[in-house]
């Protein structure tokens, strides 16, 4: 059961880009423990928010904790230990082409835990690779060798290298066929409650988010217009959540939801 501490506090966030306002005065509360999805139109800005609470973009205006350390600090020892507690899937993966599966996942090791002997690296690597779904000879093999399901899941064995509490994933089953879909869900439930993780989930599969998340917080407007269980969300008169929950993509991932067979 997700607690009620927040393990993620965003207020008043504002993000710009020229004369176009993404995020205007933006207020997010992530709870520990929970799966949390993210929903939003093409444009709303979903990753600017995940690049922003990671670090990667500093807003304009706003304030950012994430594990009680502020993520907008430019102290480098602030900015070390959101990236030691913090594990990030992109969306096409993210991983360096030249180097194979296993050294894609010592790369976080090698960066904050140089003392590591490189055997031990190497055993850690491959134990983040088989809690990723893939098989043990995947370590070995370049980025170009493996299918897009197998990337994600070395995109995966990759943020869980440090062995972070939290996990950000953006779009994670982007460009995968139902099953592989589905299976993938499968193991981020899996994973979140074997190891106790809080996911942050950008996606826009319905059938991700009547799987697995607790609440959704919906992007609109340049704020969260909502944060609640699907069940709740569904009632929320606002056009465009009408039309994504209740219209015949949402009827259909409903239903399967409620039956499974």
């Amino acid at each position: 059961m997700a607690g009620e501490e927040p393990i993620i506090r965003v207020r008043g966030v504002v993000n710009r880009f020229g004369e176009q306002v993404v995020h205007d005065g933006l207020d997010l509360d992530v709870r520990r423990g929970e799966i949390l999805g993210v929903v939003g139109g093409s444009g709303s800005g979903k990753s600017v928010l995940m690049r922003s609470i990671i670090g990667l973009r500093k807003p304009q205006a706003g304030a950012i904790e994430v594990l009680g350390t502020d993520a907008l600090s430019d102290d480098p020892a602030d900015r070390a230990r959101i990236e030691r507690d913090t594990g990030v899937l992109f969306q096409d993966g993210a991983l360096f082409s030249s180097l194979t599966v296993g050294e894609n996942v010592q790369v976080p090791l090698k960066e904050h835990h140089p003392e590591l002997p490189d055997t031990l690296r190497y055993e850690l690597a491959l134990l983040k690779v088989k809690l990723a779904g893939l098989p043990a000879d995947a370590i070995d093999k370049l980025p170009s060798q493996l299918s897009g399901g197998m990337r994600k899941r070395a995109g995966l064995a990759r943020a869980l290298a440090l062995d972070p509490p939290l996990l950000f994933l953006d779009e994670p089953t982007a460009g995968l066929d139902p099953i592989g879909a589905d299976a993938f869900d499968r193991l981020i439930r899996t994973l979140q409650q074997a190891l106790g993780l809080t996911v942050f989930l950008i996606t826009h599969d319905l059938d991700t988010l009547y799987a697995i998340c607790d609440r959704v917080a919906v992007l609109a407007d340049r704020r969260i217009l909502a944060v609640g269980p699907i069940a709740e969300l569904e009632r929320l008169e606002h056009p465009w959540v009408q039309e994504y929950f209740n219209g015949p993509r949402g009827r259909a991932a409903q239903s399967a939801k409620e039956n499974p067979d």
